[in-house]
């Protein structure tokens, strides 16, 4: 069995006392495939050295994430352009349009969204979307952007019923991690009206720990409890879904 993590920030410092046994635990419980996704420049040179250190293992995005728009975010998506023409990535990621720590830039993140869109489009990469108190407006540039060469992952996705439809329709995968395991989360709710094949694995570790980790720092080892709810929820084999969703990433990453 072999499980996919879609979303791990295992470059975070919250790893630096223990990464390499970290790894080690998330090896150990089948999780062979990790996907990294960026925030800013900052971060690249930490993201290329786990690169090197488990190059079997760990495959690259490149991106600005909608909270690191700031005044100089110009800049920083030139560093993205150099980067992407430089060398692979797997994806442009994560981006999107945050409105829960700042709402005063929203047009700026709506123009740094567009603008990787069309760099994805451009080496044709999926994009890993992120979203938070904003999904009326992703889905308002998705509208602008959509047609097809527009495709990847909705990063972990919070929303209704309704809204997960809207996102398989510009050819978005869920990205499916610890909240499903919690009492409020509320998609576990319907996910089983959602064919598996719109769904990937995620931690977006150090952050949204399942359950019974919830609220300590998260890990790719425990996807394996986001695993065994969808287990529950679809009323398949662990094995199943590891496969099924191990094989959609393998669609979205060309790997």
């Amino acid at each position: 069995m072999i499980i996919t993590d879609t979303h791990t920030h295992l470059y975070s410092d919250a790893f630096d006392a223990d990464r390499q046994e970290m790894m080690k635990r998330a090896i150990d419980s089948n999780v062979k495939r990790f996907f990294i996704p960026a925030i800013d420049s900052s971060y690249t040179e930490a993201m290329l050295q786990l690169e090197a250190d488990y190059p079997e293992h760990v495959f690259l995005m490149m991106g600005l994430h909608p909270t690191s728009v700031k005044a100089n975010f110009k800049d920083e998506l030139k560093q993205v352009e150099t980067q992407l023409a430089k060398r692979h990535f797997y994806a442009v990621g994560e981006i999107g349009i945050d409105l829960y720590w700042d709402t005063s830039t929203l047009e700026i993140q709506k123009e740094a969204f567009k603008y990787q869109i069309n760099l994805a489009k451009h080496y044709g990469l999926p994009i890993v979307i992120h979203c938070r108190n904003a999904f009326d407006e992703i889905f308002e540039v998705l509208d602008e952007v959509n047609d097809d060469k527009l495709f990847g992952i909705f990063h972990c996705f919070t929303g209704t019923l309704e809204q997960a439809h809207q996102a398989i329709s510009y050819n978005m995968k869920l990205g499916i991690g610890g909240v499903a395991t919690f009492k409020n989360g509320k998609i576990d709710q319907f996910l089983n009206e959602i064919n598996l094949k719109h769904i990937v694995l995620e931690t977006d570790s150090p952050y949204l720990a399942p359950k019974p980790f919830r609220g300590k720092r998260n890990e790719s080892a425990y996807i394996t409890k986001v695993l065994e709810k969808l287990a529950q929820i679809y009323e398949v084999s662990e094995e199943k879904i590891a496969e099924i969703t191990t094989q959609n990433s393998k669609d979205i990453f060309k790997i």
